[in-house]
C-alpha cells in the first residue's frame, strides 16, 4: 500500500467501542472520503512499526501529505479535513470491529476522552 494514494488517513483503535463509534463518526463527517485504518489490522500494524513509533496505540491518528498528527494535536487537522475534504476516495479499508476491552461504561468513556487531551504527538514524514 502507498501510504501517499491513500491520504488523509485515520488510524484509529479498532478493538475500542469508543473508538470506533469516533471513527463512524468522523467517516460520517467527511462523508466517507477518509481512509480509515485499525490499529490492529494489518495495515495498522505496518504503519505503526514503519511511521508511528511506539506510542502510537495511545492516541487515533491522521497522517497528511507532510504530517502524522496524533491525539490532540491531531483535532484542529482532523477538523479542517472535514470540512475540505471534497474528493471521494476509492480505495476504503474497512476493518472489523472488535470490542475486547471494558469501554462502555461511565469510568471508561472518561479516561478515554481524558487521554485524548492528555496524548499529543506530531510527526513529520
Amino acid at each position: 500500500m502507498d501510504i501517499k494514494e491513500t491520504i488523509p488517513i485515520v488510524v484509529y483503535d479498532n478493538q475500542c467501542y469508543l473508538c470506533v463509534k469516533f471513527a463512524k463518526t468522523v467517516e460520517f463527517l467527511t462523508r466517507g472520503n477518509l481512509t480509515m485504518i485499525g490499529h490492529y489490522s494489518e495495515i495498522g500494524e505496518k504503519l505503526r512499526k514503519t511511521t508511528l513509533g511506539e506510542s502510537a496505540l495511545e492516541m487515533f491518528w491522521l497522517i497528511d501529505n507532510k504530517t502524522a498528527f496524533g491525539g490532540r494535536a491531531a483535532l484542529l487537522p482532523l477538523i479542517k479535513v472535514i470540512i475540505t475534504t471534497k474528493k471521494k476516495k476509492m480505495n476504503k479499508i474497512k476493518v472489523d470491529e472488535k470490542c475486547q476491552q471494558e469501554c462502555k461504561t461511565v469510568i471508561s468513556v472518561f479516561i478515554r476522552s481524558a487521554s485524548l487531551f492528555s496524548n499529543s504527538k506530531k510527526i513529520d514524514l
